[in-house]
């Protein structure tokens, strides 16, 4: 029997204004936890994945977690970056065009207001997705991750999972087990057979996003490197 992977599929570097880690310290952690995959998933960028994917590339998937004008996009496989502030339809038109296979990031939390879709939208936009976030260790509510996997069951779409990781220490604590995969087409086969692993963070983890919007604010302030 093969052995199945553990991927955990949201994380950020500091090449997102609201997280602390390296790559390098990301890589570490997923290794040290014992992931198959590790997707860096920055907000608006795919700087960190990429010079995440050439430290260890048998270990990252490049992503990116796009801010559309109606919510954010998780997107897997991405080889061109879509900018911040992207129309929903473009966003979701350019990431199918370069093959990216495209979740949607926290769909229903409620805390998330202006990031999460929310349920009108994704209803929207859910024939144009291929998986939806169905457990996110940063929801607040275990009601909200609930009711997106219920959705996604509903409509026939798999789930992804991931810590949406901000500091190292968070990495590993949710994911998919899955088959293993080579490229964004055997990702989507193997989402169809996959199983979600984790649990919720403390609403502690969320310090680690405010010390860095500080302290990317100071140094803005300060014009530090």
């Amino acid at each position: 029997m093969t052995r199945r992977w553990k991927v955990d599929l949201h994380c950020h570097t500091w090449h997102s204004k609201d997280a602390i880690s390296s790559p390098e310290r990301m890589i570490a952690m997923a290794r040290r936890r014992g992931l198959d995959r590790l997707a860096i998933t920055d907000h608006n960028t795919i700087a960190g994945a990429l010079e995440a994917k050439r430290i260890a590339p048998d270990l990252i998937i490049v992503g990116e977690e796009i801010k559309t004008d109606r919510g954010e996009l998780l997107a897997f496989f991405v080889r061109e970056e879509v900018p911040r502030g992207t129309p929903m339809d473009e966003a979701l038109r350019w990431l199918r065009d370069q093959g990216a296979v495209i979740s949607v990031s926290h769909p229903l939390d409620r805390y998330r207001r202006g990031s999460a879709v929310g349920r009108e939208t994704l209803l929207e936009i859910i024939h144009r997705v291929d998986a939806i976030e169905v457990f996110n260790s940063r929801c607040l509510l275990p009601a909200d991750n609930r009711l997106a996997a219920e959705l996604a069951r509903r409509f026939g779409l798999p789930g992804t999972a991931g810590s949406d990781a901000h500091a190292a220490v968070e990495v590993g604590r949710a994911g998919l087990e899955l088959p293993p995969f080579s490229d964004a087409e055997s990702f989507r086969l193997a989402l169809s057979d996959a199983r979600v692993f984790g649990r919720l963070s403390s609403p502690g983890v969320h310090a680690y996003s405010m010390y860095a919007r500080w302290r990317n604010e100071l140094r803005a302030r300060l014009a530090l490197p």
